[in-house]
């Protein structure tokens, strides 16, 4: 069984993001890189259920610029066995990155399609959800747990929903993207980082994959959040009550 990965990359989680001063985006320039966080918890799925045996190929995918192939090796360094890059020098939103990943999957075909269920730098939710809908597959999105039984074609998720856990029994193929408590990602090793610049990456271009790209989003304005006021200190919880009543009106 083939499982095909989708991995994005955003900026650093650890970056402290600056607004452009003319308000259209963010800074990206000279600023450090990495792996979206959740797509780091999809791949390290697929190579689990690789290394139990449960599959035989875990395929990494990533669209953008050429500077995605750092991506790429990250996670060709982490275990995956291959790349693709479809690149693309212009913003890629989640209903474009869906059809291409449909094409993908048609050429791929692979049996699990593993993606992060968000990326941290615009928290859109949706990749996972329209990759599913295009192709007419299960879904289990937000999963904390993933137990395959390749005997039955079966993989039962555990979702966290608002409510607790909700489990799901998805046939293959189908569509899983990953919550935080799914696992703990690895680290690449020296000798794997080293082995991952001879493992190999296939290019496309939406063109190529006969997709069409055009804009469903318009940026208006990016803009910082408030600024918090700062906090106050209050001696006693008679006067902690009374400044809730007459300043907050919470009581």
């Amino acid at each position: 069984m083939k499982i095909m990965v989708a991995v994005k990359r955003v900026i650093d989680y650890a970056v402290k993001i600056r607004v452009k001063p003319d308000k259209t985006g963010v800074v990206t320039q000279n600023v450090k890189m990495s792996m979206n966080p959740f797509c780091e918890i999809a791949l390290e799925e697929a190579l689990r259920i690789r290394e139990s045996g449960l599959a035989s190929e875990v395929v990494a995918v990533s669209m953008g610029p050429s500077q995605c192939i750092d991506t790429l090796r990250t996670g060709l360094a982490m275990g995956a066995d291959r790349g693709i890059h479809v690149e693309a020098n212009y913003s890629l939103y989640p209903l474009s990155v869906a059809k291409i990943l449909k094409k993908l999957v048609e050429i791929e075909k692979p049996r699990l399609l593993i993606l992060g269920k968000q990326a941290i730098d615009d928290d859109c939710n949706q990749t996972g959800q329209m990759i599913a809908g295009l192709l007419n597959w299960p879904q289990g999105t937000f999963a904390s747990k993933v137990v395959l039984d390749k005997e039955k074609q079966v993989a039962t998720v555990d979702r966290e929903v608002d409510d607790g856990i909700e489990t799901v029994c998805l046939n293959l193929p189908a569509v899983i993207t990953t919550d935080l408590r799914l696992n703990q990602p690895r680290y690449a090793t020296l000798p794997n980082i080293m082995k991952a610049k001879s493992k190999p990456i296939k290019k496309f271009t939406p063109e190529e994959l006969n997709v069409e790209i055009k804009s469903d989003l318009e940026i208006v304005e990016v803009t910082e959040p408030p600024k918090r006021k700062s906090g106050v200190i209050v001696s006693s919880v008679d006067e902690l009550i009374d400044k809730l009543k007459h300043e907050a009106n919470v009581i």
